[in-house]
């Protein structure tokens, strides 16, 4: 696998900031709208590692309109893992 050279790993603060944008507008913007509200100026290509990264790790979706909706819920997860037969080993 070859490595994109323009491509810029994102720091924590800038992933937890892309987070709660992505979980305060839930459904409401695209991926170009969202990177233009966000509070602090980020690159493209780095906004899209980490919308890559998220959407991985199953935090975020994109519906077919193309907006991003946060989907990551906490609380279920946690009551799905106090399941006796769905217990990490």
């Amino acid at each position: 696998m070859q490595k994109n050279p323009f491509v810029r790993s994102p720091t924590l603060d800038t992933v937890l900031m892309v987070e709660k944008a992505i979980e305060e507008h839930s459904g409401t913007y695209n991926r170009t709208e969202l990177w233009k509200k966000l509070p602090k100026k980020v690159m493209w290509q780095t906004y899209l590692v980490i919308l890559n990264y998220l959407e991985s790790i199953n935090k975020m979706a994109v519906d077919k309109e193309g907006h991003i909706a946060w989907i990551w819920n906490p609380a279920l997860v946690k009551r799905f893992l106090s399941r006796p037969e769905l217990r990490a080993r």
